[in-house]
């Protein structure tokens, strides 16, 4: 603990460098004192609520399914996933959010849900408005620019009833890469993601709604996307750690809150999907950067993971990975693997001990990602 107290202080100290600002990720993750998230808490939770709480699922329409609805009010679900479909209009939009967050839901699990979505600007948009520029214009503008739409893409979320997005992405646009080709990313060198990138996250946080730095290790080196093909990221641990993870290190030291694992094989690492490697997810991630908030795969029915298997076998090993939240863009996927969890805690495959602290990362996260 102390070491990661160092280094979060190194991470701050280099910050005002970059002009950053007040960053307060860490007020977004809470001490768990008296709450949902306390230890006592959560060792109450039923086995399948302790499943439940490792899944975010997505489904179609304005209207959530009944089996939505079920898995919210049975503790079997942490939150959702909205994408352009399931927001027609602004209006509908919030609408949807709202009865979402209004059913009732079982002690202990009663904060809000977490309401997710792809906000990244340029070609990633789910909704109108802010950002009205790609990551690659926020990071030639500056960190000045990027954190004021950071701010204001916060409030557009927030005023939908959104409390997470999927953004910014800390990638290094590295030339040849689809991040670079596509303008997701805020430069090609990591000292220009960071200089940027990371202050749209904090514009985030002071707006009320918790960033997601992604693609960890780094996905900046891809070819084509990991929706669509399988990724092998033929670089060096030491090239990984020196280049792509850096604007990851100053994000985790900033106490951000939410981390997405990538789904590209990274050889030098494992020959698993990143999601999927306990020496991604919990080595890197959480041992040599000090990591303490939620990790989230990305999404879990893209072809990438398609050639590694279904939703059992793609949940289950992010789960022992490491990985706390699974990300399905299909219900009945989510379903699957909680059930395939359930199965393995109940049998004992699972240890309680480890799923607990899981749970209680993100129920940290729930109680409080729109206190900005």
């Amino acid at each position: 603990m102390a070491r990661i107290k160092r280094r979060r202080r190194i991470a701050v100290a280099a910050a005002g460098g970059l002009a950053i600002g007040a960053f307060a990720f860490g007020a977004a993750l809470g001490d768990g004192t008296g709450s949902s998230s306390s230890p006592s808490a959560v060792a109450k939770l039923p086995l399948s609520q302790l499943a439940g709480q490792r899944l975010v699922a997505g489904f179609s329409g304005a209207e959530a399914p009944p089996a939505v609805k079920r898995m919210v009010r049975t503790g079997r679900l942490a939150g959702v996933i909205l994408f352009a479909e399931n927001l027609p209009s602004r209006a509908a939009g919030r609408r949807l959010i709202r009865r979402l967050q209004a059913i009732r839901r079982p002690p202990g699990l009663r904060d809000p849900l977490l309401v997710m979505i792809d906000q990244e600007g340029g070609l990633v948009k789910r909704v109108d408005g802010a950002p009205v520029v790609s990551a690659r214009q926020m990071g030639a503008r500056g960190a000045d620019f990027s954190r004021q739409q950071g701010r204001a893409t916060a409030a557009n979320l927030r005023d939908l009833g959104v409390n997470v997005d999927l953004a910014p992405v800390l990638d290094v646009a590295r030339p040849g890469g689809t991040i670079a080709a596509t303008d997701r990313g805020f430069g090609s060198s990591a000292a220009q993601v960071s200089a940027t990138a990371i202050p749209f996250a904090a514009g985030l946080r002071q707006g009320g709604v918790a960033a997601t730095a992604k693609h960890f290790p780094g996905l900046g080196s891809a070819p084509e996307n990991t929706d669509f093909a399988v990724q092998r990221i033929k670089l060096s641990k030491e090239e990984l750690r020196a280049v792509d993870e850096q604007p990851y290190r100053l994000f985790v030291g900033l106490g951000g809150e939410l981390v997405m694992l990538s789904t590209a094989i990274y050889p030098a690492f494992s020959p698993l999907p990143g999601a999927f490697a306990r020496p991604i997810a919990t080595g890197e991630l959480r041992r040599r950067l000090g990591f303490e908030g939620v990790s989230i795969t990305d999404a879990l029915e893209s072809v990438a993971v398609e050639d590694f298997g279904g939703p059992v076998k793609a949940g289950t090993a992010a789960v022992e990975a490491g990985a706390d939240l699974l990300l399905f863009a299909d219900y009945r996927a989510a379903g699957e693997a909680g059930r395939a969890l359930l199965r393995r805690l109940r049998n004992g495959s699972y240890a309680r001990g480890p799923f607990e602290r899981s749970v209680a990362r993100v129920l940290r996260l729930r109680r409080s990602p729109g206190d900005g």
